[in-house]
């Protein structure tokens, strides 16, 4: 990590603006702030992926603290190739702003606008890159750390984009937010284990009343134990052994992997700071 950040300081001078990938529903965990301090005065646009599974209203109340902050910002979903255009749009006019305000005579640029993409692993940023090139430019899984080198890719004769390797912050300052980033898999299975994400997510969706989480696994209540929530997946997938007994290897994996598909409802970890 220590070397991604190096290697994304030295490439600075070679791009108009830098693009941080976010995911919509950890809006400030998902951020890395060494990366963006590191960034200097070069220009900034936060783009927050992935809000078509982050709920609405705490959206909302995202949306407005960073406006409040000054910061420039946009919500995106990486499978909506108009949004993501949208960003890019937004990029190019912070890009002439900020060359206006340095020279109010200076007409708009014909330049090719060269963005360079960074963020944590895992929060989309190879799939944008793919839908803005319209071909599979960079590698995309469904687990972090597929990027491990710096690659330009052409967009078009207007757009070059700089992608670079996930860059993880040296340390998660709160243990809560360790699991919010286990939680959208920004931190590999194996650091927190499946089992303990696993029951943090059924804990978030039982106590935030995702009704959608309550309806796929037919649970009968929110007001159940974690071992109850557990025992109901099993019952309703199948993961059951002898005597009952629910294979809860096979639970995890299920929750963990329809949390992060959206299939238990939108959500959100935390509120804007006040």
């Amino acid at each position: 990590m220590a070397k991604a950040l190096r290697e994304i300081k030295q490439k600075l001078n070679m791009v108009d603006i830098v693009l941080e990938i976010r995911d919509a529903r950890v809006p400030l965990a998902s951020g890395n702030r060494n990366l963006y301090e590191g960034l200097g005065q070069k220009p900034k646009l936060i783009v927050l992926n992935k809000v078509n599974l982050a709920d609405e209203e705490i959206v909302a109340k995202w949306a407005e603290w960073f406006e409040q902050q000054g910061t420039p910002f946009f919500f995106v979903d990486c499978f909506d190739k108009s949004a993501i255009k949208k960003a890019v749009s937004m990029a190019r006019q912070i890009v002439e702003d900020n060359r206006r305000s340095c020279n109010p005579d200076l007409l708009e640029s014909k330049a090719k606008l060269k963005l360079m993409i960074v963020g944590l692993p895992n929060t989309g940023k190879s799939t944008i890159i793919n839908q803005l090139a319209n071909k599979n430019a960079t590698k995309v899984a469904d687990k972090p750390g597929q990027t491990q080198i710096q690659q330009w890719i052409s967009v078009d004769s207007t757009i070059e984009l700089l992608d670079t390797p996930g860059v993880m912050p040296p340390q998660v300052d709160k243990e809560e937010h360790g699991l919010w980033l286990s939680a959208i898999h920004a931190i590999p299975d194996d650091i927190a284990g499946e089992e303990t994400v696993a029951v943090f997510i059924v804990k978030h969706l039982l106590a935030r009343k995702s009704q959608e989480f309550l309806d796929r696994f037919k649970l009968e209540s929110f007001d159940i134990s974690i071992d109850d929530a557990f025992l109901g997946i099993a019952k309703v997938r199948g993961c059951l052994r002898q005597k009952g007994l629910p294979d809860l290897d096979r639970v995890y994996k299920i929750v963990l992997a329809e949390f992060r598909k959206g299939e238990l409802g939108k959500t959100c970890f935390g509120l804007p700071p006040k």
